[in-house]
């Protein structure tokens, strides 16, 4: 079986101990990552390359707004584009803007896991 093209992740997240470890964990999963904690810098990055996925860390109900306005804007310019927001189970009953949404706590193996459901082989 041929390996599959490394699929590219822009990973915007605001929590500068949680995001270092998600990028390296996604890393040793085989993806390849650019990572951002402000939603401009991530928003730049979108404009300059294409990404298998756009994730996007929803830090507390205060950051859904933040979250929905960025992801209406990436899906206006790129309707295709897949989207998952991290956040908790509390969080995620409060939006559905996103193609998918991985709710948890921070546990890695169920993080990688939702990522990989995702972002599936072609």
């Amino acid at each position: 079986m041929d390996s599959p093209q490394r699929k590219t992740i822009l990973h915007v997240c605001r929590r500068d101990m949680l995001r270092p470890l998600r990028d390296q964990i996604l890393r040793l999963s085989g993806y390849e990552v650019d990572s951002f904690m402000s939603v401009d810098e991530g928003r730049s990055s979108f404009w300059q390359k294409q990404y298998d996925l756009v994730l996007i860390d929803v830090e507390g109900e205060r950051g859904v707004p933040e979250a929905e306005a960025l992801c209406a804007e990436l899906r206006a310019a790129q309707p295709e584009q897949l989207i998952a927001f991290v956040c908790n189970w509390r969080v995620a009953m409060m939006t559905d803007c996103p193609d998918e949404i991985l709710r948890m706590e921070f546990d890695p193996a169920s993080f990688v896991e939702g990522v990989k459901e995702i972002v599936k082989p072609e």
